[in-house]
């Protein structure tokens, strides 16, 4: 289950008059498909928020894991993300260059880690250079500190646990893809999965929780949303997606709407599509 946060998301407006608070961390969690062939860093290093720190998705992660941007160790998390300046009083704050994608991820995985206090900037870098505030380009160096980092292991789910729940129907399974790799009607963007869905999950495109302005939408359109997919706002619900980042979408909309009762599926689209004696449905 998802712990409840008092403040899932933050403005841009809230963001500008908070910025020189002591406790306030800053952090950019841009993340590109690799196809995209942009670099995140550079992006960073070029523009970026106040006194911002770049959190790179695909080196906090499990690195001796073949799939991408896996769960860390709680002693390597500690370590990487107490450099950036983060401590277990701060309030971080993460956005991404897209309005809501990857930085999704990087609350859900700090969260994940014990910190409650930690929003995402609703609508993100691109809203806020929409506004015409102010970005930079030095670097800063962050204040270091004392983070302690405690796995909380009813957030995540494993393969085995998401094919159980597709079995006996004990949570509902979201998948964040897009329709036609939902379907199975195209073909997924890394090499050697195979194309479809997980047994009994339903679609839920992470675009549809999201404002063409990159802003989360309404709780009344959120709702609608999920309806339309035939969600059930009263069961649990397991996300997942290509590979565990924009399922934290969802999951962020499904908190904006008070529902908690929640889990990420690591591994995602990435290990089911490719373990070969797993089920998959085709439309």
């Amino acid at each position: 289950m998802t712990p409840h946060s008092s403040r899932p998301l933050v403005t841009t407006d809230w963001l500008a008059s908070a910025l020189g608070q002591k406790k306030l961390c800053v952090l950019d969690g841009s993340w590109h498909m690799p196809a995209a062939k942009r670099d995140a860093v550079a992006e960073f290093e070029a523009q970026h928020i106040k006194a911002a720190q770049f959190f790179h998705n695909d080196e906090i992660s499990d690195l001796t894991s073949d799939l991408p941007h896996m769960i860390p160790t709680a002693t390597q998390f500690a370590k990487q993300v107490s450099a950036l300046g983060v401590r277990d009083d701060s309030h971080v704050v993460v956005y991404d260059t897209s309005g809501i994608f990857s930085a999704a991820r990087v609350r859900w995985l700090l969260r994940y880690f014990g910190l409650q206090n930690v929003s995402v900037l609703d609508g993100g870098l691109k809203k806020w250079l929409a506004e015409g505030r102010a970005v930079f380009n030095q670097p800063e160096t962050p204040y270091a500190g004392t983070l302690s980092a405690r796995a909380n292991t009813a957030m995540m789910r494993t393969a085995p646990q998401v094919l159980s729940a597709s079995k006996d129907a004990s949570a509902q399974i979201l998948d964040a893809r897009n329709p036609e790799r939902f379907e199975g009607k195209a073909a997924e963007p890394r090499a050697g999965l195979r194309s479809g869905a997980i047994p009994n999950s339903k679609n839920v495109f992470f675009k549809t929780v999201l404002n063409e302005d990159g802003t989360l939408k309404s709780t009344a359109d959120l709702k609608h949303v999920f309806a339309d997919q035939g969600v059930d706002l009263k069961r649990p619900i397991i996300t997942s997606c290509g590979s565990g980042v924009t399922a934290a979408v969802l999951l962020l909309a499904l908190e904006t709407l008070g529902h908690n009762d929640t889990a990420l599926y690591d591994g995602s689209w990435s290990e089911w599509g490719g373990l070969k004696d797993y089920p998959i449905m085709q439309d």
